[in-house]
């Protein structure tokens, strides 16, 4: 590209918004972008409003050439990761970058990389935004549709603008995907040893599983946290929500929870287990199409039609939960997807489980179990400082 290029940090209210907008800049015209509302990324930016910011630093930058803006990178210090993991790694996220821009590509990932350096850092690793307790990891193979809820995408020309940087893979995040359609609600169409699995465990006794109580959310929330912290405690990258976090988890995601498909497992009285599949609000979403220059108020009323009104939403994700990892080995994992499955069926025609660490040998077994195909892989990439 021709013209003089410039990394300017954005650092005001205005500057960040031009970031942010920046996006329908690089989306244009691609069929499977689901655009973000204006007002979730405004508060995910902003120090004030977003408990991330409590335990990290972040600093934002965007390319120009000839003062236009051309890409956008974040650089991010969580030190809560790195109190959690003895770490010293930094992170980079908000990477949008135009075609043919490799320039600027290659002299954001430097920016960032000499911000995380002169904090200390000896590691740089994403995309992040902000955390893998959020949207994250590249999308390297699976362009076959918009990304479900919470889920990243980007196109296919990043693969190269990051690795021609000199990143290489750290993890990849797989994503399955499974027809529910071929399931009834009794249990039919599930493989026969899940089943005979569950079975045994429901018959040994001592097991109960209700469901999430929409009148008392913010105790059940507080559970949830608690059982997803201790059953991911040892995963790869894995960093505990706080207090702040998971106040601002409810917030986004009670009006989305479905309560029906949404449990807790118990072994007496001892909560072990839960799972949250979250309906793909990104199909209404999608159809919605947030835009800066629409008024906020009519994006929403859009949304709450096809959600509501037409009822889009078809596909479920498998967002997060497990067994807490004393009582692995017991066969709950397989009584989890049993009773995610018989529940999903009765409401929803396709199932994603989202995302699966590489990394997680058992876990990518169960989802082969489910008769879930491989069909996205995200990937998350490190470069030594």
């Amino acid at each position: 590209m021709t013209g003089k290029l410039a990394i300017i940090p954005a650092e005001s209210a205005a500057a960040k918004d031009e970031l942010i907008k920046f996006q329908w800049q690089v989306y244009k015209g691609d069929p499977y972008w689901v655009p973000p509302l204006m007002s979730e990324r405004r508060t995910l930016l902003n120090p004030e409003r977003h408990p991330f910011h409590e335990h990290a630093k972040v600093r934002y930058f965007t390319a120009r050439r000839d003062g236009r803006i051309v890409g956008t990178i974040a650089g991010i210090i969580n030190h809560r990761h790195n109190e959690y993991w003895n770490d010293h790694t930094g992170f980079f996220g908000l990477f949008e970058v135009l075609p043919g821009e490799e320039e600027a590509a290659h002299a954001l990932l430097r920016t960032a990389e000499a911000f995380c350096r002169d904090e200390g850092m000896d590691a740089i690793r994403g995309p992040m935004n902000f955390s893998q307790n959020e949207e994250c990891g590249l999308l390297v193979d699976g362009w076959n549709g918009p990304p479900v809820i919470l889920m990243s995408y980007n196109p296919r020309y990043y693969v190269d603008m990051i690795e021609s940087a000199g990143y290489s893979k750290a993890q990849d995040l797989l994503a399955y995907l499974t027809d529910l359609r071929q399931i009834q609600p009794d249990g039919t169409g599930i493989n026969p040893k899940l089943l005979r699995v569950a079975d045994h465990v429901r018959r040994r006794g001592d097991i109960t599983i209700r469901t999430l109580d929409m009148g008392h959310f913010q105790r059940d929330a507080a559970l949830f946290k608690e059982i997803y912290n201790k059953a991911w405690s040892k995963n790869w990258g894995f960093v505990p929500l706080t207090e702040g976090e998971l106040e601002n988890e409810i917030m986004e995601l009670k009006p989305i929870v479905d309560p029906e498909i949404t449990f807790f497992v118990y072994k007496g009285d001892q909560p072990v287990a839960a799972g949250l599949p979250l309906p793909d609000l990104n199909q209404a979403l999608h159809r919605a199409y947030p835009r800066p220059d629409v008024p906020e108020w009519w994006t929403m009323a859009k949304l709450f039609y096809y959600w509501k009104v037409r009822k889009v939403i078809t596909t479920v994700r498998a967002f997060a939960g497990g067994v807490i990892e004393d009582y692995r080995g017991q066969g709950l994992h397989a009584l989890m997807i049993v009773e995610g499955l018989k529940r999903c069926v009765k409401r929803y025609q396709q199932l994603e489980v989202s995302w699966v660490l590489e990394s997680n040998i058992p876990m990518r077994q169960t989802a082969a179990h489910m008769g879930a195909k491989l069909y996205r892989t995200y990937r998350i990439y490190q470069k030594p400082l």
